[in-house]
Order: structure tokens, then sequence, then C-alpha cells
């Protein structure tokens, strides 16, 4: 039985930076024997201090649900993606070790928005910057990258983040260069595909997704003439309109990110895509649930990854 804090192939712990920065080491030095791999080691030890709270200037991650695993495992999809474009491009432009290594460390950092400043004293959860958390997290690679030898892709890297959100429109992301344009379809396509292949998804979405719609207002939509709309009652209600969510993520696969999730068969030599064929099944797991008692049909357990002195949201805050 696969395992909840390993990857869809149960092989890598999605948990670990350190078993999860192998795998994509691994990636890298079976393509390009002769590229430059201290960069992407670089990020990986910056990203597990910054997530960890050992970094000086910024507090731990305190967001359950966009925590260290979803951006490893978002991480190592993305390499996969990456090596399935390149083992299988046969007209397409060849990917430049360059391109692979942006693409990775902007996987590492793309949810870097949700984490506060250690004299933060406006916000007391990371969740609260939700709706501006790609844009805080484009802020950062833009200054980070010159830090670790990359200055001549910071701005590329600032445009390609906003692919995993929705603050900005596909087709309105700058990039002057197709083969970048590509890049930033694949890094939005691995965010979607690997949270909803997660083997526990479903009740990550009650217990930790649904917090944090609450506290960055997703929860709740203010309508033309100051009426409140309730979007999700509950995070039951969020698992039970998953089917509809994942609808428009399909749709924002194939017709946004232009099916860039085929390149995962191509990674793993397959005629079908472990990502999708999970994905698939939480969905339709949803749909049975439809308006049963979730705290009685999804029992799995997350791993934990945040700090056992942070809190990720009020304690008076109702979740079922």
């Amino acid at each position: 039985m696969r395992r909840s804090d390993f990857d869809i192939t149960d092989k890598v712990r999605t948990t670990d930076p350190i078993d999860v920065g192998d795998e994509v080491m691994r990636l890298y030095r079976d393509l390009y024997q002769s590229g430059k791999a201290r960069p992407i080691e670089r990020a990986f030890k910056d990203l597990s201090a910054l997530y960890h709270g050992k970094h000086p200037d910024y507090q731990p991650c305190d967001t359950e649900y966009h925590d260290i695993q979803h951006v490893l495992d978002v991480t190592l999809t993305m390499a996969r993606l990456l090596d399935g474009y390149e083992r299988a491009r046969k007209g397409d432009a060849p990917l430049p070790p360059a391109f692979f290594t942006v693409g990775v460390i902007t996987a590492l950092f793309h949810d870097f928005g949700y984490l506060r400043r250690r004299n933060d004293r406006k916000h007391r959860f990371g969740a609260e910057y939700t709706l501006i958390h790609v844009t805080r997290g484009s802020h950062f690679l833009r200054d980070y990258l010159p830090r670790i030898g990359l200055k001549q892709y910071a701005a590329t890297a600032a445009q390609l983040v906003h692919f995993t959100g929705y603050e900005r429109k596909a087709d309105s992301i700058r990039l002057g260069d197709p083969l970048l344009r590509r890049v930033g379809e694949i890094l939005g396509t691995a965010d979607i595909i690997a949270q909803m292949s997660d083997r526990c998804y479903l009740e990550k979405c009650r217990d930790r997704l649904y917090p944090e719609f609450v506290l960055g207002g997703l929860a709740r939509r203010k309508l033309p003439g100051g009426r409140t709309m309730v979007v999700f009652r509950s995070g039951s209600d969020l698992v039970h309109k998953t089917p509809g969510f994942y609808r428009n993520a399909a749709m924002r696969l194939d017709e946004q990110l232009h099916r860039a999730y085929r390149y995962g068969e191509k990674h793993f030599r397959s005629r079908t895509n472990p990502y999708i064929e999970e994905m698939n099944k939480n969905v339709s797991y949803a749909e049975v649930l439809a308006g049963a008692p979730t705290e009685i049909l999804l029992r799995r357990t997350p791993p934990s990854t945040l700090l056992p002195s942070v809190r990720a949201y009020p304690e008076d805050l109702v979740i079922f």
C-alpha cells in the first residue's frame, strides 16, 4: 500500500528535502552529464532552512496544506515532467540545463509567499497571504536567484511562478522564449497534478485547505451591494465540491497549460500516467461521498510537517 509521506511511486519520501533532492539531482545528471548542479543543491538546502524556521528573516512554515511536503512533491513532479519533455521532444527545442534548473528552483519556491517575516505584526498566519502569495513568491525569486549565481534568470523565474496561481491569466504572463513558456506550463501542471494525486488529498482539503481558505478570505465572497456569499461552509463542503474543482482544473490543464501532463507518460515510459490515475481515483471517491459525513469515510492521516510549536489556524476555527 502506498504510504502517505511518499510520492506517486511510493519510492521517494516527499517530506524529506534530502530524499527529493537526491532524486531530482539524479534526473538532472542523467540528462546533463556536464551541467552545473550546485544552484539546485543550494536551493534545496535553503528551502529546508526557510520552512523549518532556521532563517533569521522568516518564521517557519505555518500552512498545513501548502507545507514542505506539497512544495517537494510539486518539485519532484516538475523534474519528472521536464525529464519527460526532454526524452520525447522529437522536433521540439532541446531543454538547456539552465532551463531545467530554473524550472526546478521556481517549483521549490512557488509557495514561498505563504511564509511570514519575523517582524510581521499585521498577519498572524501565513494563510492570510493566500490571495497575494504568488506575487510575494515572485518578488522573492527575483531577489534570490542572483544570490545563487542565476542573476540572468531572476526576471524569468519571477514570471514563471505565476503559472501556479490565479493572480494573472496564463496568456498574460510575459516570456519572450516559447520554450520558457512551455517550462511555465509544465510548472503550472506539476502544481495541480502533484497535489490532486496525493494519497491524502481529500483529507488535506477538509482538514487543512479549508482553514487556509477561511484565513485567506476564499471561504466567503463579497457580492455587489455588500452581501456575502458563502462559498464553502466547512471542510466537508469543500470535499463535496472537489469534483467541480477538478473539472475546472482539467480544463486549465488542457486549454491553458496545453496538456503538459503528457510528459509524465514519457518519463515513466508508460501508456498511462500515474498522476492522472490517482487524481481520478480521488475525484471519483469525492463523488461517492456526495453529501456523506466525511469524518467517517475520510480517515487517512496526512503526515505532519510543521514544527510542534507552530499553529496553523486559530483553535476556535470549526473545520467540519
